[in-house]
């Protein structure tokens, strides 16, 4: 019995150390190809000065961006999870406070670019004036303030009551910030009410729209157009809301045997939080008409590209 048991629990160890490597490496390749395309489309936006001066594309550049630091930095930190690393507090402190902060800035950008289209459609004489591209910036820098409010709180009050803290050696986990209940609902509620205010905000640019709509005679086209782009917005954000699923699906799911709970925990980190992170910035993008054809130009032509370059070494 002591043989067989001896023999056993190295073989289940090596087919637990074999599937979490399958599932790191998985989910960084899925991380990676999004990020490039983001990285295309980053670059596309840069190549025509209409996108860089254009309140709605410079938001839509920050989303980008804002979703792919979010994206590669819940990557680093599911991998950390999942093989039990080690590091210094202060380190993994950082990781979760970018991916922390770029998870609430994406609502508040929502939240922005609906509102940008409201003043497009129900103030057009005014747009120009009030979406120029200074004022979008300091709208930008609004979002960073307010997105990173909870995180201040918490590390300061960690500063405060531990101040060395941060020097030693932990798991890398959300637990390293939320190390008292209290700060956990000061986060929650922070987030809570973001969300809670930018479906308020998309609700009424979106009613607004429509009221617009039925009174003007003309410009139909245009109308409807920022209505559906209110309405992708609602969308988005509800793609938002589901990461709020995963640490509830995460928990109830680690009583589970232990190679069953990774399998469940790398599944919900790719649907709740790798697609959502990714589908959102590209449904936007590819159904805007001025961009998706530039888009796949420059897609298309980083492709043939490589295929020359891989041919021209064989």
């Amino acid at each position: 019995m002591t043989e067989y048991l001896n023999n056993t629990v190295p073989q289940r160890a090596l087919e637990l150390n074999t599937g979490i490597l399958v599932k790191v490496i998985f989910s960084m390749t899925l991380c990676l190809i999004f990020l490039y395309v983001n990285g295309i489309m980053l670059f596309t936006l840069s190549t025509r000065s209409t996108f860089r001066e254009t309140s709605r594309y410079i938001l839509f550049a920050h989303m980008l961006f804002n979703d792919s630091i979010q994206l590669l930095t819940s990557t680093l930190l599911y991998i950390f999870a999942s093989v039990n690393l080690y590091l210094l507090t202060g380190v993994c402190a950082v990781l979760f406070l970018i991916a922390s902060i770029t998870y609430c800035n994406s609502p508040l950008n929502l939240a922005m670019m609906a509102l940008e289209r409201y003043i497009a459609i129900c103030f057009p004489l005014r747009h120009s004036e009030i979406a120029t591209p200074t004022r979008t910036g300091i709208a930008i820098g609004v979002i960073w303030f307010f997105g990173s409010l909870k995180d201040i709180i918490c590390i300061l009050n960690i500063l405060v009551n531990e101040p060395l803290y941060f020097l030693t050696s932990v798991h890398c986990t959300s637990n390293i910030i939320f190390r008292r209940k209290i700060l956990f609902d000061v986060s929650t509620a922070f987030t809570s009410f973001y969300f809670v205010a930018v479906a308020l905000i998309i609700i009424y640019t979106y009613v607004a729209i429509i009221l617009e709509a039925r009174s003007v005679s003309s410009g139909k086209n245009s109308v409807t157009k920022a209505r559906n782009t209110v309405l992708l917005h609602f969308f988005q954000l509800a793609l938002c809301l589901t990461s709020f699923l995963h640490g509830v699906l995460e928990s109830l799911a680690s009583n589970l045997d232990g190679s069953v709970f990774l399998t469940i925990k790398s599944i919900l980190f790719i649907v709740l939080i790798i697609f959502p992170r990714c589908l959102s910035p590209l449904i936007y993008g590819l159904r805007d008409e001025s961009f998706r054809p530039l888009v796949k130009y420059y897609f298309m032509f980083a492709l043939s590209n490589r295929v020359k370059h891989h041919s021209d070494t064989i």
